[in-house]
Order: structure tokens, then sequence, then C-alpha cells
């Protein structure tokens, strides 16, 4: 029996609240309606029930590393950190806060008791035991505080001058370097804890403790001048730059978190990459984003936003500023009044001279081009420092946060690929040269980390055999497939149709030949077209909803009667056409008309099939099923009405703060299929991951509007009027903080939307997280390819207590693959570990638009795809402006939404995002 020790005494809290303080009083009106739901969680993540057995055994490698303790008696103590300057106003600017840190551990070392410290560069500070006091103040004086991020704050000049005086300047920036730092107590947390979270007792300590260690290996990086970004770090080399075009890079680092597993703790090591600012002179970056041959055809005004806060060295004192702005006139016309002293040191004249003769006259400095150019301003709005522009350069290490093009994207994805040898290679050189063994914090835990890959067995599944046309057996292999000499299991038929040319160069009869010969091989019977519809060269300029709307009178007079009911459009563009959103609002939307994009290139047999295996779908036809499904022999969901939902949350891109988040669920219909989905799409408030709009009632509160109705009543209708007595809920893109949320807000919803329609109907549910998001990968031991499609892992690295586990269902051809990591946090249905596994790993083989075994089971996949298409309805121009019925609360209140048109009967219940 284990013996309990008395815990130790808390020291007193911290000092009472001024007098001068008012509380604010927190009514429940003020707290937001998401966190009333949740504040007692009536459902939590269930426990591993069992592990599976079956499939073939593989040993693999694991980028896991493990991580013991000797230090499990001690306490982690959490102080909060107040920063200042001398005056009492807080600190405002970034980065300057571990250099005070620094300099307080390295001043008052024996006032602290020789500690040392965890800090995470804002307000919390942690060291191993207690501080001799539970309130601290500190008063500091850095060297020189021009800091590279000051934010102009301290900056040495002003009144428009870029250098006073040097007496002055040197004034200034004495008065500049006293700050304040305060510590105050804040908690305790044993060590202990993490001991109690790997045997599955999880609490709010054991995170914090953990929280602790990722701070301590952040700071590790941190001493060594990387950027960090989250939980990952980026060294200033180099050999770790690929160039993104435009001015932007891509920055290889890593990834480093700690994380409990039923191996004990261990360090999750893995490549990590983000994108930064080409660092060098200033000029050339501008040239470079704006692509143009030359400084005089920069647009500044552009160039303003670009800057903005972007940090600087100047030459030729190297100090170091961050931009405020620009100057309003070039440099040669840029004024500015320089104050002169006489001999006597009484200032005696202030004259206006421009920045240009200041620098070249005054500081004997040749300014080859800057003269006809803005400057640089340094300074605050009303105290502007300008700087000719020529003599700014960019300081490495700064992140780029806008959204890139798809270009830069692809670029970046292309070359951050690495094999699964050269991955273990390059994790096994950072594990050696991060010397953690050196870390005096991870020294005083009595931590030590294995510098070995902890090994794993996996178990590779069988693929599950799957159906073509005329009942013929399709077997996988190695995740792959083909239809050569088959026909799709249920083609459709293509009548009444039209294709669409906006101005792509490309043989449009030799395409539709081509369409027409393999659609009828593959059992698709295809008519000739209609009309083939030239765009009006007039119009191939004007804006993408003009296009749009001329191409559709054109339509309509080849259609007089009645739409057609199925286009193919030509797209000039290869990736990410302005005409796409309008387009497929205006089909899928307005006309309710089946519609496919091609961008042709390299038209061969492989691109049509791929081509008509899209089309099949979108019209209602089946490319290939499982044999278990045909045959109703999947564990569970062919003998009682099942039906299987996936959900996503689509966010705007990191430069889009204002754009709508879309909500997309799909749900499996026609049961017992679970090859066919159907899909619901909503709009909520910028980047709230939760679905808001399951169940909606109306406002009269007689109805309910939102997805889940919507799709249960499909279901019913298109499964022989038959409720589901089981629901499937396959849920994307949350992380283990969100879990709870979506079994006590997400399927609160869903269980009401259940109720709405029958009080008495109570299905049994089943909730799965689908996590692609995380830094676990796997090795074959001893062998340079990629795991095997099927394997799956669910020990050593999987968590001690919850029910999770890792798939790598597809075939990785490029790069190393990265497996879904699920998470099981409800099971009413009572799956055992096998069946679950089995079944997960078949709906990654039902995926409509390839031959493939995918990464994700289909209907997430699809899920992302409505929300993704969807998402594109929002980019036109036209957007209605009314607040939508679903928009969610962000935390400045209630915030107009634009609202999604309704998708036209005829295509609502199709898969038009296949």
């Amino acid at each position: 029996m284990e013996s309990t020790e008395e815990p130790e005494a808390l020291p007193p809290p911290p000092p009472e609240i001024p007098p001068n303080v008012v509380p604010v009083q927190l009514t429940t009106d003020s707290v937001p309606e998401e966190t009333k739901k949740i504040s007692k969680p009536k459902r939590s993540p269930i426990a591993r029930r069992g592990v599976g057995s079956r499939g073939q055994k593989i040993q693999l490698l694991s980028n896991h590393f493990r991580v013991s303790i000797s230090n499990t008696g001690g306490h982690f103590f959490h102080y909060c950190v107040s920063l200042s300057y001398e005056d009492g106003r807080p600190i405002d600017a970034k980065g300057i806060g571990r250099r005070l840190i620094d300099k307080v551990h390295e001043t008052y070392g024996s006032d602290l008791a020789g500690k040392d410290f965890a800090y995470d560069g804002e307000k919390s500070l942690f060291t191993i035991g207690a501080l001799p006091r539970n309130k601290m103040e500190f008063t500091v004086l850095l060297d020189s505080f021009s800091s590279n991020r000051n934010a102009g704050n301290g900056s040495p000049v002003g009144n428009g001058s870029p250098n006073e005086t040097d007496r002055k300047r040197m004034r200034r920036a004495f008065q500049s370097k006293t700050f304040k730092v305060d510590m105050s107590f804040a908690a305790k947390i044993p060590m202990q804890a993490i001991a109690a979270a790997l045997r599955g007792q999880e609490s709010e300590n054991s995170q914090e403790a953990l929280r602790v260690l990722d701070i301590i290996l952040r700071q590790h990086a941190a001493k060594q001048g990387c950027l960090l970004v989250r939980q990952s770090f980026f060294h200033n080399d180099p050999k770790n730059y690929v160039d993104l075009g435009g001015g932007v890079l891509g920055c290889r680092g890593f990834h480093s978190s700690f994380r409990t597993s039923q191996g004990g703790l261990s360090l999750n090591i893995d490549g990590s990459t983000t994108t930064i600012i080409q660092p060098g002179p200033l000029i050339d970056f501008l040239i470079a984003n704006q692509n143009v041959s030359n400084p005089f055809q920069i647009d500044w005004a552009k160039a303003k936003r670009t800057l903005k806060n972007l940090r600087i060295r100047v030459s030729p004192t190297n100090q170091e500023y961050r931009i405020t702005g620009l100057s309003e006139n070039t440099c040669k016309e840029q004024m500015f009044s320089l104050k002169s002293r006489g001999s006597d040191g009484n200032e005696v004249e202030s004259v206006d001279i421009t920045v240009y003769h200041y620098f070249v006259n005054h500081r004997s400095i040749d300014l080859r081009y800057s003269g006809d150019l803005p400057c640089i301003n340094v300074g605050k709005p009303k105290r502007p420092t300008y700087i000719p522009v020529e003599l700014c350069s960019l300081l490495p290490l700064q992140r780029y946060i806008k959204a890139l093009t798809v270009l830069q994207r692809s670029q970046l994805v292309e070359k951050s690929r690495q094999k699964p040898h050269e991955k273990i290679r390059i994790l096994t050189d950072v594990m050696k040269s991060n010397n953690y063994a050196a870390e005096p914090m991870l020294r005083s835990c009595g931590i030590t980390i294995s510098s070995q890959f902890t090994q794993v067995q996996g178990r590779v599944l069988t693929a599950p055999k799957l159906k073509a046309g005329n009942g013929e057996d399709v077997i996988p292999r190695n995740g792959r497939w083909n239809f050569n000499h088959k026909k799709f299991f249920e083609p459709s038929k293509i009548e009444n149709w039209a294709v669409v040319n906006f101005s792509a160069r490309c043989d449009v009869r030799g395409l539709v030949r081509d369409l027409i010969r393999f659609g009828e091989m593959k059992g698709i019977l295809i008519s000739d077209p209609v009309d083939v519809v030239e765009e009006n060269g007039q119009f191939r300029r004007a804006p993408p909803l003009v296009r749009v709307e001329k191409m559709f009178e054109q339509i309509q007079k080849a259609f007089p009667n009645a739409p057609p009911r199925f286009l193919v459009c030509l797209l000039p563009d290869r990736k990410n056409s302005d005409i796409y959103g309008p387009w497929k609002r205006k089909n899928l939307a307005e006309y309710g008309i089946f519609n496919q994009c091609l961008a042709p290139t390299r038209v061969n047999e492989q691109y049509i099939l791929n081509v008509l295996l899209k089309i099949n779908a979108k019209l209602g036809g089946l490319n290939s099923l499982l044999a278990m499904e045909q045959s109703r022999n999947i564990p569970f969901v062919s003998k009682v009405p099942t039906i299987i939902f996936g959900m996503d949350v689509s966010h705007g891109s990191p430069g889009q703060s204002d754009m709508p988040s879309i909500a997309a669920v799909v749900s499996s219909r026609n049961w017992p299929l679970l090859s066919r989905y159907r899909a619901s799409v909503r709009s909520q408030s910028p980047k709230v991951e939760m679905v808001d709009s399951l169940f909606t009632l109306t406002p009269d509160k007689k109805d309910d509007s939102g997805i889940v109705r919507e799709l249960l009543l499909d279901y019913y209708r298109s499964s022989g009027q038959t409720k589901p007595a089981q629901i499937i809920i396959f849920r994307d893109g949350v992380s283990e903080s969100q879990f709870n949320q979506v079994l006590n807000i997400e399927l609160d919803q869903i269980i009401e939307a259940c109720k709405f329609l029958d009080e008495s109907w109570s299905p049994k549910f089943t909730v799965i997280v689908a996590q692609k998001n995380h830094h676990t990968k796997f090795f074959q031991d001893g062998s340079p390819d990629n795991v095997p499609p099927g394997t799956v892992i669910d020990n050593a690295v999987c968590h001690p207590q919850s029910y999770d586990f890792y798939m790598c269902a597809h075939a990785g051809m490029i790069g190393t693959t990265r497996p879904t990591h699920y998470h099981v946090l409800l099971d009413e249905i009572g799956f055992s570990a096998d069946d679950l596994q089995e079944l997960i790993h078949s709906l990654s083989y039902v995926y409509q638009r390839s031959t493939t075994a995918i990464s994700v089971v289909a209907p997430v996949r699809y899920a992302h795809l409505a929300a993704t298409q969807i998402s594109q309805f929002l980019k036109c121009d036209d957007m209605s402006e009314t607040s939508s019925s679903h928009g969610g609360l962000t935390s400045a209140g209630q915030t107009p939404v634009p609202e999604l048109p309704e998708l036209h009967r005829n295509v609502c219940s199709s898969m038009f995002f296949c």
C-alpha cells in the first residue's frame, strides 16, 4: 500500500488587494453562454477499454524520447511577473522581458537563494523550491536599451531629427535604462503530479507541471537566440531557409513537447516550419515582395502596411529599431528641425533642413538612391525619427504572418518534405545538438532525456475488399486500386449538358471526345454536349462576378427553356481562379446546376478518369463501395440503422481575421450504405471552433432550423423511413483542451435536435475526434520506406488512460507519413477496439474522389471539402450584409456574420463537394 504524505502547507497568499482597487463583480450575465454550459462538464472522455489484436505485427520507431525524473518529491513554485518603467508605467514593448529577468538573475543571485528560473517571456516565472519571499521587487539597469524589441521606446532621437547631439542621445538613452521587476507568489505545483498523470490520474497540477517543463525547453531555445512560435523553435541559420518568393522565406525548425504516454513521460521532437521575412537590405525585401525591378516602382502605401512593426538595424551605428511608419515626403524633401548649441552649451539656434542634407553633409554618409524615396520612421507619432531607406536592414527571424499565395504555399510544402530516413537523421542530430543535459533547470528536476527513438509495436490491418460495376471484386494493394477493364459500381447518366470555356487554352473538342469515350468505358453514358459556350473576349479582363454573369447570359441563350443539368467549366488559371467562387455560387445556389471545374494542362487517360470519379459522385453515382457494405457484414453498423457524421470548421487565413468561419457537417444516407454522403453548411463568427448551429430554434420556438435536423430528415427519407438507432460522430480540428466542449456543447445540441424531432427517441452515440495537426511520426526500423498503409498503433506512445490510437491508413508516397490520431471520447454503441479500428480503416477506402485510401476517414475529408468550397461563396463582392441567424458571439459581443445562400433543392442533397 502506498504511503500518503501530509501535503505541505502552502505559503501565505499574496498581499491584500490595494485599497484603491475596486474588485469587478462577475455576474452570470457577463459570463459567455459557452462558458456557462461547460462550467460543470456532464461528460468526460472515456477510458481505454482494451487494445486491438488484428493485423500483422510490425516493429516501429517513434519520435518520442524517453524522459526519467528523479526529483519527484520536489515542487515548482509559480510567480506572477510584472514589468514596468522606473516611473511605474507598464512595459508595452515585446521581447524585453527575457533580458530583464536574465538581468535580475545575474544581479540578485544571492537574494534569490541561487534559484534558477523558467520564464515564459510574459507574466509567468517558475522555480524549483520557493524564493525567499512571496513578493519580491527588483530594480534593473540595462546597459543599452536600443532594444530590437523596443517598439520605439527609448529611441535616441526625436523631433524628426536623426540625431540631435551625442550628449542628448546618451542622456535620453540613460534615462530609459531603469526598470522595475515585481514577482508575486501564485501557486505551488508538486512534481509528483507528473507521476500521477502517468498512472492515468490527470489533474490541473499535472498539466501545469508539464507546462513548466515545456517552458524550460522554450527558455533553453531562447537563450540560443531562436525564434519561438508556441512550442516550436527556429535557429538563425541560412541552411534552414528556403526561398518562397515575394520576400518570404520558409524556415525549418523543431517542435518539442512533453507528453504522458503508456511508456512513461516522453519528449516529442519533430520538424516544424514557419515563414519569415527575408532578412537583409530593406529595399531588397520590398522589391521582392512587390515583384518590381527597382526601388522607384515600389507602391509605398502598400509598403507602409507591410513594414509596420518590423525590426531593422541601421548602419553605420548598428542600432536596432522597430518601424512605426514612413515619412510623408521623400528624403530630399522631408524637413526636420536641427537644433545646435553654442560653445557655452546654451541652445542658440534651430535650423530646418532635409533628412537628405543632414545625412550627406552633417554625417558624411553617401546616399546613392534614397533621396527620391520616403524615409523610414522609427519614432513615435508626435516625435518622428527618419532614416534613409538604404541604411536600413531587416533583422533575421521575423515572422511573416500574412496569408501565403497558392504558389508560396505549394513551395513551402514541397521544400519542407523529408523522407523517413532524412527525418530520423535530422531528429537524431537535433537531440545531440540541443544538449539538454546542460540545462540547469532540467538538472534541478533530476530530468534525463534519452537520445534513442522509442520502440513501438504496430499492426498492419488487411485492406477491405471493394466492389466495382457488375459485382466485380477490387482488391487494393498498398492502399491503391484501379478500374482497369472495370466499370463504376453505379454509373450515372449525363445528358442536357454543356461546356463553358472562360478563355482557357485547350483542345475543347478533344476533351469532350475523351470524356465521352472514357466515360462509356466506366459505364457512364454521356450524350454530346448541347453547346460549347466560349467567353466573349471583351469580358476577359472584367471582374469575376461580371464574367460569370455574362457567361450565364450566353448559357441562357443556349438553354432557353430550362437550365442545363450539368456544366463542365474550363478555367484559365490552374490554381485559385477568382472565377471559382462566383461560378460555384451561381450554379449551386441560384440555378441548381451540377458542375465540374477543370484547369486542363496535361490531359491524359488518368486525368480524365480522375475527373469522371468526381463527376459520377456529384451526379449521384457510386464509383466503388466496400464489399462488407454490400453484404451488410460491418459489425454494429450494417444490422442496426446507423448514421455517420463528419464535422469540421474552416477558418479564414491568418491575414483574414474578419472572415467568418464555415461549419460543415456531412452525413451518410441510403443506409446500410456508408459510401454516400450529403452536407449541411453554415457561417459563424470568425475563429469560433465549436459548431454553434447544430440545433437552432426559430424565433417562435416552434421549429428547428439547425444542421442536425436537416441531415436526420434526409437520412429518414433516403433510408426507407428509418430513424437511426446509432449515431457515429467524427469531429475534425479540435485539440485536447476542447474535448469537453465537444461532449458537452456540440453533443448536447445534437441530442436536443433528436429530442425535438421525437421526445422518446434516444439513439446511442459514439464520438471520435480525428487529429492530423500533431507531431507524432512512425518509422520502420531498419527500412527507408514509410510505414505500410493500414498501420495502427494503440500502445507505448498512446495516452496512459484515455482511449486513443494512431492510424496510417494511406500509403505515404512523398515525405514522411503523418498518422491520424483518433480519440474515442464516447462509445455508447460498444465497439471492441478491433471492430472500431477496422471500421475507421474501412472508412478511409470509401472516398469517391480517388482510387487510393486516404489518411483520415472520408466523412471528415468531405466535411473539410464542403466547408472550403462554400467558403468561396463569401469571396463574392455582392455577399449579403445581413446578419446570419447562426452568428456566434465573440468577446466583443454579437458580430454580424454574412449569411450563406441556401443551396438549390436540385443539388442540396448531392455530393456537390466531390
